[in-house]
């Protein structure tokens, strides 16, 4: 065991206790207590991730995962390999108008700190975005077809790394299955695949 790892696993089990957020419903979410030097970020939780505690555990995971696969990298290599945070980690509840809530900024900020803590913690070489609201955690969003197929430097906390964002592989979404996001998501794979981070995962 690393110096690190007792400081991932305290980490988590701090989220797993909060509840700051009387609107968002729990149990918090966290992937694997992974020393990586890649950081995926999803936006939040649904009901099937929070049932079995585990991120990107339904439809929009199979689909993201198949995505990885096209880079090299199976799911459970992945999942052992690669530290999954996301913007907020319990889920929003639903809309009234249909779909999943989106996170309130006050909930956004108040669920930042985890994700601060994490790229201290593991000071990435790379970070992965899924979906505006993680982008947007990192870079300004307008139009995705303006930032995927990119690599990105970023910066926090005086702490570089390499930000290479994805399309949120939701099923209600077209983005991805339709021109031109369809060659900028095979694109952004292609960054990924040969990015030495990711070329350093078995």
């Amino acid at each position: 065991m690393s110096e690190l790892s007792p400081s991932l696993h305290m980490h988590q089990q701090a989220i797993r206790a909060c509840c700051a957020c009387p609107l968002m419903q729990g149990p918090p979410v966290t992937g694997a207590a992974v020393e990586s030097q890649i950081l995926l970020v999803g936006q939040a939780p649904g009901t099937k991730e929070i049932e079995v505690h585990r991120p990107f555990a339904w439809t929009a995971g199979k689909t993201l995962f198949n995505w990885f696969a096209q880079a090299g990298i199976e799911e459970e290599p992945f999942r052992e390999q690669v530290y999954m945070a996301a913007v907020c980690r319990c889920f929003p509840g639903k809309n009234p108008r249909g779909g999943d809530r989106v996170p309130n900024q006050t909930e956004i900020q108040q669920c930042s700190r985890w994700l601060d803590e994490e790229i201290r913690l593991l000071k990435p070489r790379l970070i992965l975005p899924v979906g505006k609201l993680a982008i947007s955690q990192f870079m300004p969003v307008n139009k995705l077809v303006d930032i995927i197929g990119r690599v990105h430097r970023g910066e926090k906390d005086g702490h570089p790394f390499d930000l290479l964002p994805f399309p949120h592989p939701s099923g209600a979404s077209t983005w991805h299955r339709t021109e031109p996001g369809k060659t900028l998501l095979h694109q952004a794979l292609g960054l990924l695949a040969t990015h030495p981070a990711w070329q350093q995962l078995s």
